[in-house]
C-alpha cells in the first residue's frame, strides 16, 4: 500500500474525495478518462486553430486546464472549480486568445 492510503485525515480536512479503483479495470476510471479525453481534444483544437507548432503541446494542455478550472460547471452548481477552491469568483478579463501576440 502506498502512503496515500494512510492520509485519510488529510484528505477529509482538505475536502478531497479520495477514490480508488482496481488495477486493470478501465471501466472504473471512466470519468477520469472522459475528462482526460476532453482536455486532449480541446488542446488539439487550440493547436489547429492557433497554427502553432506541436513543440508547444504542453502549453496547449496547461492553457486548457486553466480555462476549464475557471469556467462554471453544472456539476458544482454553476460555480467554477477555481471558485470552489479559492472561494472567490474567477476574473475572466485577463483571458486572451491563445497564440495571440501583442505588437
Amino acid at each position: 500500500m502506498g502512503l496515500n492510503f494512510f492520509m485519510t485525515n488529510l484528505f477529509v480536512n482538505k475536502g478531497i474525495m479520495h477514490q480508488t479503483s482496481r488495477v486493470n479495470t478501465p471501466q472504473q476510471a471512466s470519468i477520469v478518462e472522459r475528462k482526460h479525453g476532453h482536455i486532449l481534444n480541446v488542446a488539439k483544437a487550440l493547436m489547429i486553430q492557433s497554427h502553432l507548432l506541436k513543440i508547444y503541446w504542453s502549453y496547449f494542455v496547461i492553457h486548457v486546464a486553466h480555462i476549464i478550472n475557471m469556467l462554471p460547471t453544472p456539476v458544482l452548481n454553476y460555480a467554477s472549480p477555481r471558485e470552489m477552491l479559492y472561494k472567490t469568483v474567477a476574473d475572466l478579463n485577463g483571458l486572451k486568445v491563445f497564440g495571440f501576440v501583442l505588437c
